[in-house]
């Protein structure tokens, strides 16, 4: 366990105890300064002239973004779509909310000529890599009424090639996919408009009042870690998901039962190199006609993924994690050798 003692955080119990920082914001300016410096040293999105914000983890900011780009009082709801397969929460929290300002419209390639000519507000979900296939997705949808949220919680040097910074109007990024450290519930968007900003600051302020002091308090020390080892936790996180993948890879080959998705090298501009695939996610697809349902076929093999229906693709595919402890990977290898030499 490295950093152990740097990473470390104590705060005293009369520390911190108000709603606000001395600036009578709810958020630190210090940490605000640490993401910027980070993403310039990543170089995975462009910062300079644009607005930050934060969220209890990216899930509260995606329906923020939502919220913030779908006009009020219009004649129709705006219509929130994302290319299959895509992530679950994008459909469960725009229908959970039922706002009167936005519907779930399903996949964004049935609304490609729709957009073009369409007056009515059109909010695609991008996401890249994508969760859960691992690739580097880009919009779909164009025209005038379009509007674009980009999840990039997986547009770092340990999950993928950065072949340069992204550079769009809605990017939201989160900690859990940048250390691990999912339970600190923090997340950011960086954003170029200041309309959006301030319509999405009001939404965060109304739902929780901004994000944890105790949780900005270990982001920013985890990020000063992370700055100041320089490449040594990309290069870890990249040389052991890269590995997983090619055994991963290997030992799928060995059936024509499973195929796995193909993922395309690319340049990556923070490793200087181009640099093979470590997604942080296997999409198996079981080939076999009987095997119709992909995901019952592991779990008799002891293997538990996720269903490819939950990401509207059907349920021929089955999404197994790779970021998991070793011991983890170790046994999904023991048991996936069993499945594929059965």
């Amino acid at each position: 366990m490295q950093h152990a003692a740097s990473s470390a955080v104590v705060v005293a119990g009369w520390h911190r105890m108000s709603y606000s920082f001395g600036d009578q914001t709810y958020i630190s300016q210090e940490l605000e300064k640490h993401i910027r410096k980070l993403h310039d040293a990543v170089g995975n999105a462009v910062t300079q002239g644009r607005y930050i914000i934060f969220g209890a983890g990216s899930t509260q900011l995606l329906n923020a973004a939502v919220h913030a780009l779908s006009p009020n009082n219009a004649s129709s709801p705006a219509k929130v779509v994302a290319s299959i397969p895509f992530y679950p929460v994008y459909q469960e929290q725009t229908d959970f909310f039922r706002s009167v300002d936005y519907r779930f419209q399903g996949d964004a390639s049935l609304w490609k000529n729709y957009s073009e000519t369409s007056t009515d507000r059109m909010i695609e979900f991008v996401t890249s890599p994508n969760n859960p296939d691992g690739q580097l997705n880009e919009a779909v949808l164009q025209g005038q009424n379009v509007k674009a949220i980009y999840d990039l919680a997986y547009y770092w040097p340990h999950f993928t090639a950065i072949p340069a910074p992204a550079d769009e109007d809605v990017m939201i990024f989160t900690l859990s996919k940048l250390t691990g450290h999912a339970g600190s519930r923090f997340g950011w968007a960086v954003l170029k408009d200041e309309a959006i900003y301030q319509r999405m600051q009001s939404y965060l302020t109304l739902n929780t009042m901004g994000v944890s002091r105790e949780s900005q308090l270990r982001t920013l020390q985890l990020l000063k870690v992370v700055l100041q080892g320089g490449k040594d936790m990309f290069e870890f996180g990249h040389e052991t998901m890269k590995k997983r993948w090619e055994i991963l890879n290997n030992t799928i080959s060995m059936s024509k039962r499973f195929s796995l998705q193909k993922i395309e090298s690319h340049y990556c501009t923070f490793f200087q190199k181009v640099r093979e695939a470590s997604p942080a996610y296997a999409w198996v697809k079981c080939e076999r006609e009987e095997d119709k349902d992909c995901y019952a076929v592991f779990q008799a093999g002891n293997i538990t993924g996720r269903r490819g229906s939950l990401y509207f693709a059907g349920d021929s595919y089955v999404r197994l994690s790779l970021i998991r402890s070793q011991d983890d990977f170790d046994l999904l290898l023991h048991k996936l050798n069993k499945l594929v030499y059965d």
